[in-house]
Parts: C-alpha cells; sequence; structure tokens
C-alpha cells in the first residue's frame, strides 16, 4: 500500500469526501493563518519572563523555539489521537493575562504563573478522561450552540479589520474607518489581496485563501524594496485622532537564524517546578480557576463554531467524540507549561483550512509538521506578514455568518442568548465572554417568559459559575488575595 492510500485510510479521507491534495493546502492554509504566534507570544512573554543572566534577546528566542515546540506537540496530538483538523499554539489573551495581570500586575512569580498552567492543563487532562469537560459543553443552551460560529466569525472579521489597518482606534467611537486608508501601503495591499482572495474564492478556485495571502506577502516584499515602509501613515492617523494597531512593517526584517544557544530551553523547562514550590493557596487557586474558566470556554467555542462550519455537528448541535480534541488540547496546555509557555489553546484560525476543505487530522499534521519544520529555521515562521495573513479572516470571518440562518430568530428566547453571544464576542476580544453571556441570558429569559421548564438544572449551574468567574475577574478579588 502506497503512502497516500495508508494516510486516505488512516484519517479516512472517503468518509470526509476529502483528499492529499485538500488536506495539505488545508494544511498551509491554517499554518500560515496561525504563524504569527511565533513573534507574538514570545513578544508579550518576554516582558515578564526573565532569567538570570540570559539577555532578552535570548530570552525571546527561547520562548520561540518553546511556542512551536508546544504548538507542534499539541497540533500533532490534535491530528493523530482526535483525527480533526484544529491547529494550535499558545492562546493570544490567555498570554496576556500570564505576562500582565499575574506576573507583572499581581507580582506573582513567573515560575508558578508556570506552575499554574501546569496544574490547569493537568485538571483538563483529569476531567476529560471522565467526560466532564464533555458533559459540561454539552449542557450549553441549543442558540448558544448555535451562534458561537457566527459570533467567531465577527471576531475574526474585526483582528482582521484592525491588522490590515482597515479600522483604526478612536477616542469616541473606539472604531473608526481608518482616516489614511488611501496612503497607507499597510491597507492599500490588505484591500487589494482581500478583494483577490474574495474574487478567486467566488470562481470557485482551490487554494485561494493561500493564493491570496502569498501574493499578498510578495507584494508586501515588493512595496519594501520599493521604499514603502508603512510609518508615515501611522503618523498621519495619530495626527488625524484616530489610532492604527502598532506599526506594521510593509515586510518584517527576518533574521535567517538563532543564536545557537536559543536551542537551549533549560532555564525555561521545568521552571515550573520551582513555581510549585513558591505557591501560596488562595492565590494560586484563584489563578488556576481563572486561566481554567477562559481556556476551558475559549476551546469549547472554538470547537463548536469551527465544527458547525465544517459540518462536524449531529443533530444536537454536539461535536461527536469531542473527548479527543479536548484531550489534545489539555496535552498542548500541560506540555506547553513544562516546556515555559503560557495556555495552548485551539485557534480559531483553524477554520481557515477547514474553509479550504480540511476535514480531518491530516489537516493538523501538516500544520503540526510546519511548526517543527520551522525550528531550523524560527524566525521563517513569521516571514508571513501580518496583515497578509490576517485578510484570510476577513474572508473566513464572512463566511461564518452564514452559521445564523439556522438560529430560530422568532423565538424570542432563542433570539435574546443568540444574539448577545454573536454580539459579545467582538466587542470584548473574548469568545468565552460571547458563550458567557448567551449561557448567563438564557435561564433568565426562559425564567421570564415563563418557561422555566425548559432550562436543566445543569444550565442554572453553568450560569452561576459564570457569575462567580465574573465576580474574580472584575471585581477586584484576585488582586486583593494576590497582595
Amino acid at each position: 500500500m502506497g503512502l497516500t492510500e495508508s494516510l486516505s485510510e488512516y484519517f479516512g479521507f472517503d468518509e470526509h469526501d476529502t483528499n492529499l491534495r485538500t488536506e495539505v493546502l488545508a494544511g498551509f492554509t491554517t499554518f500560515l493563518t496561525m504563524s504569527y504566534i511565533v513573534v507574538v507570544n514570545p513578544s508579550i512573554l518576554s516582558d515578564a519572563i526573565t532569567i538570570e543572566g540570559v539577555s532578552e534577546t535570548r530570552t525571546f528566542q527561547m520562548i520561540a523555539v518553546v511556542t512551536l515546540i508546544a504548538a507542534a506537540v499539541a497540533t500533532l496530538t490534535m491530528a493523530l489521537y482526535a483525527n480533526r483538523p484544529f491547529g494550535q499554539a499558545p492562546g493570544l489573551g490567555l498570554n496576556a493575562f500570564f505576562a500582565y495581570t499575574v506576573v507583572l500586575g499581581l507580582g506573582i512569580p513567573w515560575e508558578t504563573a508556570l506552575a499554574a498552567v501546569v496544574v490547569e492543563g493537568v485538571v483538563f487532562m483529569l476531567l476529560t478522561a471522565i467526560g466532564a469537560r464533555e458533559a459540561v459543553i454539552r449542557l450549553f443552551p441549543e442558540p448558544v450552540k448555535l451562534s458561537v460560529g457566527a459570533g467567531i466569525g465577527l471576531f475574526l472579521a474585526l483582528l482582521g479589520l484592525e491588522e490590515m489597518h482597515v479600522v483604526a482606534g478612536d477616542p469616541v467611537t473606539f472604531l473608526t474607518f481608518s482616516p489614511v486608508l488611501a496612503t497607507d501601503p499597510v491597507a492599500v495591499l490588505s484591500v487589494l489581496g482581500l478583494f483577490l482572495t474574495l474574487a478567486l474564492y467566488a470562481r470557485g478556485v482551490r487554494g485561494s485563501i493561500i493564493i491570496g495571502v502569498l501574493a499578498t506577502s510578495v507584494a508586501g516584499y515588493a512595496a519594501k524594496a520599493a521604499g514603502f515602509t508603512g510609518t508615515a501613515a501611522v503618523e498621519a492617523a495619530s495626527a488625524a485622532g484616530a489610532s492604527l494597531k502598532t506599526p506594521i512593517p510593509v515586510a518584517p526584517n527576518v533574521p535567517i537564524v538563532y543564536e545557537a544557544s536559543s536551542y537551549n530551553i533549560a532555564p525555561l523547562a521545568g521552571a515550573f517546578i520551582e513555581g510549585l514550590q513558591q505557591v501560596q493557596p488562595l492565590s494560586f487557586a484563584l489563578i488556576v480557576f481563572t486561566f481554567f474558566f477562559v481556556d476551558f470556554f475559549d476551546t469549547a467555542g472554538t470547537l463548536v463554531g469551527v465544527s458547525q462550519n465544517a459540518g462536524f455537528l449531529d443533530e444536537d448541535g454536539n461535536l461527536p467524540e469531542m473527548d479527543k480534541p479536548l484531550m489534545a488540547d489539555a496535552v498542548g496546555t500541560t506540555v506547553g507549561g513544562m516546556l515555559g509557555t503560557s495556555t495552548v489553546t485551539t485557534y480559531i484560525e483553524s477554520a481557515t483550512g477547514v474553509e479550504e476543505g480540511g476535514r480531518t487530522g491530516m489537516t493538523a499534521l501538516v500544520v503540526g509538521l510546519l511548526f517543527l519544520a520551522s525550528l531550523a529555521l524560527v524566525p521563517l515562521a513569521a516571514a508571513v506578514p501580518t496583515y497578509a495573513s490576517h485578510l484570510v479572516l476577513v474572508v473566513v470571518g464572512v463566511l461564518m455568518l452564514r452559521n445564523v440562518a439556522e438560529i430560530a430568530w422568532d423565538d424570542i428566547t432563542y433570539a435574546i442568548p443568540a444574539g448577545l453571544t454573536v454580539l459579545v464576542m467582538p466587542f470584548t476580544f473574548s469568545i468565552a465572554y460571547g458563550i458567557a453571556a448567551g449561557i448567563v441570558s438564557y435561564p433568565l429569559v426562559k425564567l421570564a417568559a415563563g418557561r422555566r421548564s425548559e432550562v436543566s438544572t445543569g444550565q442554572w449551574i453553568l450560569a452561576l459559575a459564570f457569575f462567580a468567574y465574573f465576580l474574580v475577574r472584575t471585581g477586584g478579588i484576585l488582586g486583593s488575595v494576590a497582595g
């Protein structure tokens, strides 16, 4: 039996109506849209992680290496164990909470913060093994399950438009159309790349997403060679009262290799053990609880939303054998914390590979192998300009809005939780908060409508759990205990 036939049989290509070419293309697409994390994660964590006798540059590079290893381990587990087309890596938001809230804000040693990540991962593994995580996700009200995909779509689109310099921050309206779009080379290239990708997709061109990313990247390097930088547009926007996202180079300056010592991650790997010896029980428990809560519902939302787009959900809106991708997520978090990075989670960018036709673990296998390959030339994973990879998020975001058609909008007890789920996600930059809005509002609306019997005890408990989380997260409790 040849390699193609073996892969087809192992991953079940025929069962999922796919083939090797489609899966590989989907894997490359997902990797390109996720690859920014190799630079973004170390840039965030290196603000909080300082190692005696190790330079800031080497610390940054070590975290980049650890990011790649953790992403590869988690994604390969997803591929070979769960057989799902989802990519995994240290999560945005969770790494910022780790660095700026826990370590820098609360003064918790970074080693102890890593210990909290490891403990969270172990707890996840245990809960997944006994089926508790899947049971909780099955408690999600139906309108929340059906609206998660559309909420993620809006979230993705907002992330993409911001990175493309199409929208800018505004002191009055919070968001506004970029006042310098026509003179900003990043915005011009992004918009042209976006319409090229949409046009190719509309014509049914296979690989339209990856073609759009690569074409925009090449144009960016050409613009840089011609002397365009993009910094003047950022200054002009500021003068006009708007603020574009952190200045983005038209093309990144990518060094070819890292220092050899950067591959020695011993100062990071195993640091969690020292952290366990510095634990203050109450504050540590609250930090673990916060990591746990956000990661749990971010992952749940991503799995449900992307699976809805892929057609994986059954007639009750549940993902069959969800325990397997959940276990892959838990393994990634545990290994990542042991190696020296914040919580690993399933990436919403996986939706880009799904949109390209990825339906099996072969897509994730390609993503994982590309993360491993990037270890040889670490910075090349970040060679694609972020605006080029993020234009894809707008494409996929638009397509995921189709999911709202499945919601029973004529039933007010469905429309309110579904609408809140869709709206809160992009406006709070959090999948978990969007799910929270839907879950908390569902029993309240049912109660007000005199349909209390339609809400299970588990759904009431879930709503109260979210209330407890927000009390800890936003009520100052965590800071007062840590202090």
